[in-house]
């Protein structure tokens, strides 16, 4: 997408931010959005068909629909968030290798967890901790160790700060953008100098981890990633693990609005949990919408697509639609208790079929990790000091404005 297409849409969304898609479908007859951007048309869709009809390769492509913003922060310039066909089809298969395997999941999990409980144990001897920046560490450390990247313990700061970074100002065009863009280069010439160590001594990283699986994989054509390459695809499996911390906080927002959770997932009940999860994605914004160009002129619910328009499918209007969700601006984990979401209704990160398409393969992964630290966060002992709770919709990525501070022990009981 050109800079000039690119500009006025991330101009103009953060005027509404998360309700602009949704607010322009509701006012639409046909529920179709229809608008230009400078030279540029712009279809909105949203719901389950088209859901169906975004994710199809033969209608969108994503190849030169992904704005500069977002690769340059974001996603990383050509990422597989960027690719098509047998190229999108090779990567995506040593993605879903790594990040689908139930046993390395649950050893991600394993390591999660322990450094919760590890950070946990520090938290009563301060007057308060930011759980939001706190969580980022946890997983930080998580991440790195479960993908084989060396990170001694007074890295992790620094290596959380540029992760989040990254996540925090891909749509924006203020400081937030440019300390993500710096923050990038720093860790893909971190992770490219990492890929070429392992190139040159196969020793040096055990089998198996995500740091030898993409030192060593090879695209469609037989060749390897060039080691910037292969640090942008290192850096999207870190940096979504990473992200979850968004959720963290947003999990403990909802233990505070809706203490009645808490009891049911100290109870350490894994159905609630996952459960909680699922609505925790649903209920909080995070990404507004997904965006891919029609490869030719196309036709949906009898409106014609020409070809090369750009198609924004709306993820944080179909979570709250009220034909698909009742109350949907309720928070509700028991709606996800008799059966799980379907594939193409809950798209908090896109949707699709994750083993051939674009959807998000380490989605199993932010379920997984969630599911557990919304366990440990409900059986922790801590307060609420009075802080600023709220949540913009017009800040994207949004999150709790104070990051969630609690706490903990002596502290959580009113000592000084």
């Amino acid at each position: 997408m050109s800079a000039v297409v690119e500009l006025p849409l991330l101009l103009g969304v953060p005027a509404e931010g998360y309700g602009w898609l949704p607010n322009r479908r509701r006012r639409a007859p046909n529920g179709i959005v229809r608008t230009r951007l400078l030279a540029s048309p712009v279809v909105g869709l949203s719901g389950t068909e088209a859901v169906r009809f975004f994710y199809d390769e033969d209608h969108v492509r994503r190849h030169g629909a992904v704005p500069e913003l977002v690769r340059g922060s974001l996603f990383g310039h050509r990422a597989i968030h960027t690719t098509d066909g047998a190229t999108h089809q090779v990567r995506r298969a040593m993605f879903l290798s790594l990040l689908t395997d139930p046993g390395g999941v649950d050893t991600l999990v394993d390591l999660a967890t322990a450094a919760w409980d590890d950070a946990v144990a520090s938290w009563p001897g301060r007057p308060a901790v930011v759980l939001f920046d706190e969580a980022s560490r946890i997983l930080t450390r998580a991440a790195c160790a479960w993908t084989g990247v060396p990170l001694r313990p007074d890295e992790v700061a620094a290596a959380a700060g540029d992760m989040i970074a990254m996540v925090d100002g891909f749509a924006t065009l203020g400081p937030r953008h440019w300390r993500a863009r710096l923050a990038r280069g720093r860790r893909e010439r971190w992770l490219a100098a990492l890929v070429q160590a392992v190139r040159e001594d196969a020793t040096r990283e055990p089998d198996g981890s995500a740091v030898c699986a993409v030192a060593r994989h090879r695209e469609a054509d037989g060749r390897l990633f060039d080691p910037q390459l292969a640090a942008v695809e290192l850096l999207n499996i870190i940096r979504p693990t990473v992200a979850v911390s968004w959720l963290v906080a947003f999990a403990a927002h909802a233990l505070h609005r809706w203490p009645e959770n808490r009891r049911l997932l100290r109870e350490g009940d894994p159905g609630y949990a996952e459960a909680f999860a699922h609505e925790v994605r649903r209920f909080y914004p995070f990404a507004p919408f997904v965006c891919g160009r029609a490869v030719r002129h196309l036709s949906w619910q009898g409106e014609p697509i020409r070809q090369g328009t750009l198609i924004l499918l709306d993820l944080y209007g179909q979570n709250h639609d009220p034909d698909l969700w009742t109350d949907p601006y309720a928070f509700r984990p028991q709606r996800f208790l008799d059966r799980p979401p379907a594939r193409d209704e809950l798209v908090p990160q896109g949707g699709g079929d994750p083993l051939t398409g674009h959807r998000c393969p380490g989605e199993l992964i932010t379920v997984a990790l969630l599911r557990a630290l919304a366990i440990r966060l409900a059986q922790l002992d801590y307060q609420v000091p009075e802080q600023d709770l709220t949540i913009s919709l017009r800040r994207i990525p949004t999150r709790p404005a104070d990051g969630f501070r609690i706490r903990c022990g002596r502290f959580a009981a009113g000592e000084r």
